[in-house]
């Protein structure tokens, strides 16, 4: 019979679960529970615990509205089941709260093993470190010890408001990779082996720490992974204020953290049903994220100084080894099970364009005389695929540039046969893979992440273990990334090494005029 870890980390003792030669430690609190005002103050250290704290269930998950269906889609792998509000005496912990990390390892970790710090998608707005994709068995299998965490988001996270400090969800990242860095060595891992990986707004607050001096100055990570995100998507406090003043409009207060703290999270969540996305993007032709959200990094002079492209420009984040890339048709997942790849109008698409291009109708003219058969819809899903393509490459140069850690880029270009096969290379297919989850059986279906038939059998044993080398070694396996060659893996069946030049709808963005111009505060 075999007999339930317990470790000591600074909080107290936990006890977790061992399973399959996997022991697993959840909902343990890196920061204290944040309620009231505290929601918008910034994370305060956990308290600590007497006796053994039972880390054998999953907590609870952060404020969110009800997910927004996909066409059907089911994306609770991706995103989780949903916020539920707290019940007096459930969950594993009373004071707990949510801002808690799980800790998977192997079952007789051998000391030094490195660590993935793994950062949720969800646009900032939804998701969670507990959801089905994430589960870091595999890993510790392959000797590599994962953290998932739960972190602020929608209007606790990242709402912009005076007398608060800016990117909430960002400081609790990074309050969570303190706490990996002081209790990791209890489980088995090494402090100094850190690797911080993302996925979408996942990999935006990557980006952001990359740039972030405080990170920097600390070592936090020695690694980074950013997939489907790039490092321009920031805004000014000017554009935040937007959505700031649409949040108290909604709810009929003032933007301050008093009034806003009377507020309970059932009636802010709703707020982010009311308002939607809020043109953030006044004076800034290129939209570099997916547009489907609020919220953005904010810079803030403080915690994000500029556009993270523009700071690792100037050499933050140089001396991290960065594996990065995105999936070749990464706005399908928008498109597609919504319909709009058929139904959209040329209305819809010069829309789509004036958010992304400085010259939209000339750059749209000149896409559609070399396709002309395509349609609003497929222009459009192209074009926000290119930008953020386009976004990753930028930031992979300037990563590269400084040559003083290692770069390696990809494109992940396996198809899911959901939707008739047009979902295809979209947002989120990699995840799958990476994790080694393929075998979920809530991923396949007509209308789910994978489709109907099962991908190749050896598709997910080479994505994770090129990850896991990564992990591992700073090398996925492939040739590195440079300014002269722009060398990148294509992940498929059959896996190949292409030059990353823009084509497409890649080329009509990067066409734009760069300058420093990445948006607002490029520098």
């Amino acid at each position: 019979m075999s007999v339930a870890p317990v470790v000591r980390t600074t909080g107290g003792l936990v006890r977790g679960t061992l399973d399959a030669g996997v022991r697993t430690f959840t909902a343990i609190p890196y920061a204290a529970a944040v309620t009231g005002p505290g929601r918008f103050a910034a994370p305060a250290p956990a308290p600590r615990w007497d006796g053994v704290r039972e880390a054998t269930a999953p907590g609870e998950t952060a404020p969110a509205p009800a997910r927004a269906e996909f066409g059907g889609m089911d994306l609770s792998p991706v995103l989780g089941r949903g916020w539920a509000p707290r019940r007096p005496g459930s969950g594993p912990a009373p004071d707990a709260g949510y801002l808690t990390v799980t800790v998977t390892t192997p079952e007789i970790p051998a000391g030094g093993l490195p660590v993935l710090v793994f950062v949720h998608g969800g646009g900032l707005t939804s998701g969670t470190g507990q959801a089905p994709l994430y589960d870091g068995s595999s890993f510790a299998r392959n000797g590599v010890i994962v953290v998932t965490l739960n972190y602020r988001i929608g209007i606790a996270g990242w709402l912009d408001i005076p007398g608060a400090p800016a990117n909430r969800g960002l400081l609790g990242v990074i309050a969570a990779l303190r706490w990996v860095g002081e209790n990791i060595g209890a489980f088995g891992g090494a402090s100094d082996k850190v690797t911080v990986a993302g996925q979408s707004a996942g990999a935006m607050i990557v980006a952001a720490l990359l740039a972030n001096r405080e990170a920097e100055r600390e070592r936090l990570f020695s690694r980074a992974i950013i997939q489907s995100g790039g490092g321009s998507a920031a805004i000014t406090a000017e554009q935040a204020a937007l959505t700031t003043r649409a949040v108290a409009e909604a709810l009929q207060v003032r933007a301050t953290p008093e009034e806003l703290g009377a507020v309970d999270d059932r009636r802010l969540t709703e707020a982010l049903r009311t308002i939607g996305p809020v043109a953030v993007r006044p004076g800034d032709p290129r939209d570099t994220s997916l547009g489907n959200s609020p919220f953005r990094c904010v810079i803030d002079g403080r915690t994000l100084e500029c556009q993270p492209v523009a700071a690792v420009r100037e050499g933050r984040g140089a001396t991290v080894d960065l594996l990065i890339g995105t999936n070749r048709e990464e706005a399908n997942l928008y498109t597609v099970p919504s319909g709009a790849i058929a139904t959209m109008s040329e209305t819809e698409l010069l829309a789509v364009a004036e958010r992304r291009l400085t010259n939209p109708r000339q750059q749209l003219a000149a896409y559609r005389a070399a396709e002309p058969e395509s349609r609003p819809g497929d222009v459009a899903g192209d074009l926000i695929t290119g930008t953020l393509a386009n976004a990753s490459a930028l930031l992979t140069d300037a990563h590269a540039r400084h040559r003083r850690a290692r770069t390696f880029a990809y494109r992940f270009a396996w198809r899911s046969t959901a939707f008739d096969g047009a979902l295809g290379a979209c947002h989120c297919v990699e995840l799958p893979f990476v994790f080694h989850q393929t075998g979920l059986p809530e991923l396949y279906g007509e209308n789910a992440l994978l489709g109907t038939g099962r991908p190749p059998p050896g598709l997910a044993d080479s994505t994770h273990t090129a990850w896991a080398a990564f992990l591992r070694d700073g090398d996925p396996g492939w040739t590195p990334y440079d300014t002269d060659t722009r060398t990148a893996a294509v992940i498929d069946e059959q896996w190949s090494e292409i030059d990353l030049s823009p084509h497409g709808a890649t080329a009509l963005v990067e066409s734009a005029p760069r300058g420093d111009g990445l948006g607002p505060g490029g520098r």
